[in-house]
């Protein structure tokens, strides 16, 4: 029989926390340069933006729907496996996008194969085995830790992939990362959890269908993954076209690198506060800051004169807010619903986000062939950080109360 998650015993948080920010920091840090390749690969091969950010657009929502399957493989047979085969996938990604030749090819490529490997590589199983073997106490902050990883891995690949473009050519530097993303996988032994060996499930008091039937009757669930679906528009809208638009007012690639690179370095801040906060202030009001925050800023940075220096502050300060919205999103799924079905159910939360994700890299490209201009797709991103900031604050963060029991077991 298979040992239920409060027999089995955990894998030190040292451990988790130096495997699982390692494993996020090359996932997360490759994804985040992706928009240095836009103009590079357009112009090479005859494409109009449209198709490059459709293919990224696919990317995004393939993330989302595979990490819901992703998310259950991991609640049933241990986050180890999954990401074995994340890393496989996403070689294979990168050796394609520099093989393809065809829009249809490059989506499958850059879109399916890549966004198949991001669910698989990326927070919703981190975040499971974080919630696995961390207790309540420590876990927002053990959250904050790996999402201020992946945001590190901005900051430290994004320079990287721009030296490679530059020193290598495009396809060159796509088949460098195809080699170095393959790291990930002597460091998924260290999330190897006991319990998880057999391919017999691990016991659960709830099925799947239970679990999600119940989230999804739960009205904070639907208002988290509204506020989600926000976050996955705007920063996935910004961090792949950016570049492009920075380039379109005349400044230098150079200018847009630093920039993505600086919202690396400032998240890594923002992420481990959010995620530092979340466990002494509701945070519920921690997500409605952020988005109003965000609103604020793109609306500043649209009205001020854009120079190298008005970039490299609205850099910063987004910085400060870009992945800020995942360990307290994550961490209130964990304190409402427990941890049994946590990847599981962050894999749905994701998917509103990437289907605002697919949106925005997708409206970004559609528009500016269109209009010839970023200007309407950045109106709609300070629309939807006030709406996200307004839907977040009526979530409710206590323990959901099953029948039959006095309320939920929600922590580990």
């Amino acid at each position: 029989m298979s040992s239920t998650p409060s027999t089995r015993p955990p894998l030190s948080m040292a451990q988790v926390l130096i495997c699982g920010a390692a494993i996020v920091t090359l996932s997360m840090g490759i994804r985040h340069g992706f928009g240095l390749w836009l103009q590079p690969i357009t112009q090479a091969q005859g494409w109009t933006r449209e198709t490059f950010a459709f293919a990224l657009a696919v990317q995004n929502l393939a993330w989302g729907v595979f990490g819901i399957f992703a998310g259950m493989a991991a609640d049933r047979f241990g986050a180890f496996r999954v990401i074995l085969g994340g890393a496989v996938l996403y070689a294979l990604g990168l050796v394609g996008m520099a093989q393809s030749t065809t829009g249809p090819m490059f989506t499958l490529t850059a879109g399916v194969l890549i966004g198949a490997a991001q669910a698989g590589t990326t927070y919703a199983v981190i975040y499971g085995v974080i919630g696995r073997n961390i207790p309540e106490s420590k876990r927002s902050w053990a959250m904050g830790v790996a999402a201020a990883a992946g945001s590190f891995g901005q900051f430290l690949m994004v320079p990287v992939e721009g030296f490679l473009i530059s020193g290598l050519g495009w396809k060159e530097a796509l088949l460098a990362l195809a080699g170095a993303v393959l790291l990930i996988m002597p460091l998924a032994l260290g999330l190897r959890e006991k319990g998880f060996s057999s391919s017999a499930p691990v016991q659960r008091e709830q099925t799947i269908l239970q679990a999600l039937k119940e989230a999804f009757k739960y009205p904070s669930f639907q208002l988290l993954m509204a506020g989600y679906f926000v976050c996955g528009f705007q920063v996935v809208f910004i961090g792949v076209h950016m570049p492009s638009y920075l380039k379109d007012k005349g400044l230098s690639p150079e200018v847009a690198s630093y920039a993505l690179a600086l919202i690396g370095l400032f998240n890594v801040f923002g992420t481990y506060i959010a995620g530092s906060l979340g466990q002494r202030i509701a945070k519920k009001k921690i997500l409605a800051t952020i988005y109003f925050s965000r609103a604020v800023v793109i609306a500043i940075f649209l009205a001020a004169p854009l120079t190298p220096l008005s970039v490299y502050i609205f850099a910063s300060v987004m910085g400060l807010l870009w992945l800020s919205t995942i360990p307290p999103t994550n961490a209130v799924v964990a304190q409402i619903f427990g941890i049994q079905h946590l990847s599981m159910l962050g894999g749905f939360i994701f998917f509103s986000h990437q289907i605002g994700s697919f949106l925005g890299v997708w409206l970004g490209g559609y528009l500016y062939d269109r209009t010839g201009s970023y200007d309407i797709v950045w109106y709609i991103a300070i629309a939807l950080g006030v709406f996200a900031a307004l839907v977040n604050l009526p979530v409710r963060e206590a323990p959901i109360e099953r029948r039959g029991h006095a309320k939920a077991v929600a922590a580990a």
